[in-house]
């Protein structure tokens, strides 16, 4: 193990060539200065110095290891700031899972905040069903899921973020492609592309909510929205979706706003209680200051 005290004496002996000026800049008395680059090069087993001259001068090994000796003495300067912020919350790591349809809309914006306020934290995203979020944050795989409800409010924490209106989307040549807001009941018949009530459960449910009472053709379930444009572009059927799949707009879709339908897609962001990560906590306080959904 190499002493910082005497890589940093043999850093200013190099620097003033000289063991008098050494032992004076660093406020002791030359024979221990000495003793200290003695031990050093035993310790690594080469001669750093040369003593055969008036002036000390470095020998080869000694440029080398000169330069080697400043990078270590920067970074032992900087490990105790460092780990200050670290545990500050200034600094480290945050996992966050999102959802494709938050992708959409609001995650870009988020993490932008979420940079302008943090930015020495790392944010490093994983796409994933709300589901398998949690699943991750129990195990302790993400530190922040932005996903929909519900979620086991004994184990996580969370509050909501964004809510989306639905909208219906059509296929271009549909008798509902165009004209403005329609009502629930003109669905009546139609062939209603379906979420998976596993997977995609929470669109399962809410979908069920806003069609009560309504008569539909269910076909074709699915898991995400990006797969549910595509089979409303294949003409498969129509299909609600958040507003903020809107802006994917693939050829051949077109949307219609739902009127009388109070009904919003919720998105949270959801966090283990107690949370260690200090920098989770600085999201968490970020979080607490968001605009209410």
């Amino acid at each position: 193990m190499l002493s910082l005290e005497h890589v940093r004496g043999f850093v200013v002996v190099a620097e003033e060539g000289s063991f008098r000026r050494a032992a004076d800049r660093l406020q002791m008395t030359q024979p221990p200065l000495s003793r200290q680059i003695q031990k050093l090069e035993r310790d690594i087993g080469v001669l750093l110095l040369d003593r055969t001259q008036r002036q000390v001068e470095l020998t080869p090994a000694g440029t080398v290891f000169l330069a080697e000796a400043r990078r270590l003495l920067a970074l032992a300067e900087a490990v105790p700031a460092t780990a200050r912020l670290v545990a500050d919350g200034q600094t480290g790591t945050v996992r966050i899972g999102f959802t494709a349809t938050a992708g959409f809309g609001f995650l870009g914006g988020f993490l932008n905040q979420l940079s302008l306020a943090l930015p020495a934290v790392e944010l490093v995203l994983s796409e994933l069903v709300s589901a398998l979020q949690f699943d991750e944050l129990s195990s302790g795989k993400l530190d922040l899921a932005i996903a929909r409800p519900p979620f086991d409010r004994v184990e996580f924490d969370g509050r909501p973020v964004h809510r989306d209106p639905l909208v219906l989307a059509v296929p271009a040549g549909h008798r509902l492609a165009a004209g403005g807001p329609i009502a629930v009941r003109e669905l009546e018949g139609e062939r209603m592309l379906m979420y998976a009530p596993g997977p995609a459960r929470y669109f399962a449910e809410l979908m069920n909510r806003v069609l009560a009472g309504v008569s539909y053709d269910p076909a074709d379930r699915v898991t995400q929205v990006h797969t549910m444009l595509a089979l409303v572009a294949a003409g498969r059927g129509v299909a609600l979706v958040p507003e903020a799949a809107s802006r994917l707009n693939p050829e051949g879709v077109r949307y219609r706003h739902l009127s009388g339908v109070s009904e919003r897609a919720e998105l949270y962001a959801v966090w283990r209680r107690h949370p260690a990560n200090p920098a989770l906590r600085r999201v968490i306080d970020l979080l607490e200051t968001w605009p209410d959904a």
